[in-house]
This record gives C-alpha cells, structure tokens and sequence, in this order.
C-alpha cells in the first residue's frame, strides 16, 4: 500500500450542523434508516471545563478493516491508497460486518436487505475532488488527509477520543483535534 487516505476531525471547528452528514446522504441518494455518516456529541464528563462539541465519523478506512476479514462473500476490497471499498453487487446481507466494526459504521439497509457503507467518496477523488462530507464543512471541520507518522506527531493530534474503542483492534484511518484543555466557553 503506497499510502493511507483517511479523516482528520476537528472538534475545536465543528459546530454540530450536520451538513457532512446531508452531504453525504444527498451524494449517494441514501435512505433514511442508514447513516454512512454521523455527528456526534462529545461526553462532556470526558474533559474538564466541558463544552458542547462534536465529532463526525463514518467508515474509518481502517488499516486492518475487520469488515473486510469477516466477510464471507469478499464483498470488501481495500485500494492502494488505502480507502476500504464496500460491493453492494456482492453483499448477501449477513451483517457480520456490522457486527465486527468496533465503530459501528457498516450500515445495514432494511429496504435494500444489504448493508452499506461510506466509501470515502472515492470517484470524487479520483476525480481531483474532495469527499462531499470535507466538500460541504463550512467551519472546514472535517478534512481528507494522508495518515502518516508526521501527522501523528504534529501537536494536538489524536488518534482516539475518551469513549471510542481502542486503536489496536483495526487501527483506524481518522484523527482529531480534541477540545483543548482549559479553554471554557460558557460560564456555569
């Protein structure tokens, strides 16, 4: 694998709007029940002086996807550049996918009886583009970035959150920028 495309996420800029998570729905036309990306609130007990903000996650485009060890029908391959890439064409519907992501991001859709997911927007990429979901950020809370040890090292950056599985189990593609320490934005 020559590199490993992934997110990097912004608690700090991210306001919570959810326009990634439209984005991407209006992209892929999704239907409603499957979410291939989803904004969370951060559990305020997890950090002093706490804030409300938010993290948005879908497919983490794991270096070692458990989607793609478990499925029996091979209904996942993973690129060179390191976005895991799911086949509806191939799925049979088994959810044993959604069961062996830690992140809970493989989505299984009732009417289709398949399971989907984020696909990191890859023709949009291959096209020269961002993925609709960095594309539509106003506050550019969410970016497509290169997971690399220089990114790993640059101050501030995470690659877990307080409540999020471990990192050894599939060592995930996404990393954050949390809420710094100290910083207090309402008064009680």
């Amino acid at each position: 694998m020559s590199k490993q495309l992934g997110f990097l996420h912004n608690s700090e800029k991210c306001v919570g709007c959810r326009g990634c998570e439209i984005a991407c729905k209006n992209e892929y036309q999704i239907d409603a029940t499957p979410q291939w990306r989803k904004v969370f609130q951060l559990h305020e007990d997890a950090f002093p002086l706490p804030t409300r903000m938010f993290f948005s996650m879908a497919c983490n485009h794991c270096a070692n996807p458990e989607c793609l060890r478990v499925c029996p029908v091979k209904a996942y391959t993973k690129r060179d550049d390191g976005i895991v890439i799911h086949d509806p064409n191939r799925c049979i519907g088994c959810r044993l996918c959604t069961m062996a992501c830690p992140y809970d991001r493989p989505q299984f859709n009732p009417a289709k009886k398949k399971v989907e997911k984020c696909n990191l927007c890859y023709q949009r990429i291959d096209n020269g583009e961002k993925p609709a979901c960095v594309a539509a950020c106003i506050p550019e809370a969410l970016e497509l970035v290169e997971i690399n040890d220089s990114l790993d090292q640059k101050t501030g950056v995470l690659k877990t959150l307080p409540g999020l599985p471990s990192t050894n189990i599939t060592t995930p593609s996404i990393r954050f920028i949390g809420p710094k320490q100290g910083k207090q934005i309402r008064r009680d």
